[in-house]
């Protein structure tokens, strides 16, 4: 019984300090028995760097499905596409082709490759999801953290996609989970990873919003210490002020690590966060 509340209490601390990895071990174990959702894994996106996603998609969809880019956080240097099994299956049992790719990390790059990155799985996704049973006239982009970081700069700066002959308008809709959208780095790690400061306006979301971006999804738990509501706050008052269309939500109680940790079965009772992205691409 101590053990088993050892790993309810680290699991609680999904994402955080030394039980990460037997967090996301729980979150993840039914994912093991869910014979309802088909993996697709180690599928490579990019050649040059190496780079892998993984696909999630209901086992039995006889037509095309929506299709969801997750990209996880990680404070930009850790995390892989694996540990989010859970994620994918909590919104492929909602109807979705989830794609989940890995990304480049520091200290190995810097600021703006992660980006590009991203942007090269979301152009790979719309041209090859098909043969996975997605329909890429219907794809969104979601993250969380450092993932919503980069989902929202694909979604906003025309650049990342135009750099693969698209535009922002593949994209039907984002949906940012804690994402920093408007922060300026002061650990000595941050500077190093997106500085000089001159670079400072290219890593925020809200130097590109133009109100032609997708329509956007904001939400953020009022608990959260690592990423501050005026991301959020601002991000939404730019997309206003520009004409853009957006959504914002505080899930109460919630925390930086719960507000993805609610994708799983843990947490799915303490926000409802897969089903108001639902909701959301859904209308879009």
């Amino acid at each position: 019984m101590k053990t088993l509340r050892a790993l309810f209490a680290c699991a609680a601390l999904l994402l955080t300090t030394a039980c990460t990895q037997i967090g996301i071990t729980a979150a993840n174990l039914p994912t093991h028995f869910d014979g309802n959702i088909k993996k697709t894994p180690d599928i490579a996106f990019s050649a040059t760097p190496a780079l892998a996603l993984d696909i999630y998609s209901p086992a039995n969809a006889t037509q095309p499905l929506p299709v969801i880019v997750f990209f996880y956080g990680g404070r930009w240097t850790i995390g892989e596409r694996a540990q989010y099994a859970f994620a994918g299956h909590a919104l492929a049992q909602r109807g979705y082709v989830v794609v989940i790719p890995d990304y480049r990390k520091y200290p190995d790059v810097k600021f703006p490759a992660f980006v590009q990155d991203a942007a090269s799985a979301v152009a790979w996704t719309h041209d090859n999801i098909a043969m996975y049973g997605g329909d890429a006239s219907r794809l969104y982009v979601t993250g969380h953290s450092s993932g919503a970081h980069l989902g929202s700069l694909v979604a906003t700066d025309p650049r990342y996609l135009t750099a693969h002959d698209m535009s922002r308008d593949i994209i039907r809709g984002f949906a940012g989970l804690a994402g920093p959208y408007a922060f300026i780095p002061e650990e000595p790690d941050l500077k190093d990873i997106f500085g000089p400061p001159e670079n400072y306006p290219e890593v925020q979301a809200i130097t590109f919003v133009d109100g032609r971006q997708p329509p956007m999804l904001l939400l953020w738990g009022a608990e959260d210490t690592a990423v501050g509501q005026f991301n959020m706050d601002n991000l939404a008052a730019r997309i206003r002020e520009k004409g853009g269309r957006y959504e914002t939500k505080i899930y109460p109680g919630i925390n930086h690590a719960w507000i993805v940790g609610a994708l799983s079965w843990m947490g799915k009772n303490k926000a409802h966060v897969a089903d108001d992205m639902d909701e959301f691409f859904k209308t879009q």
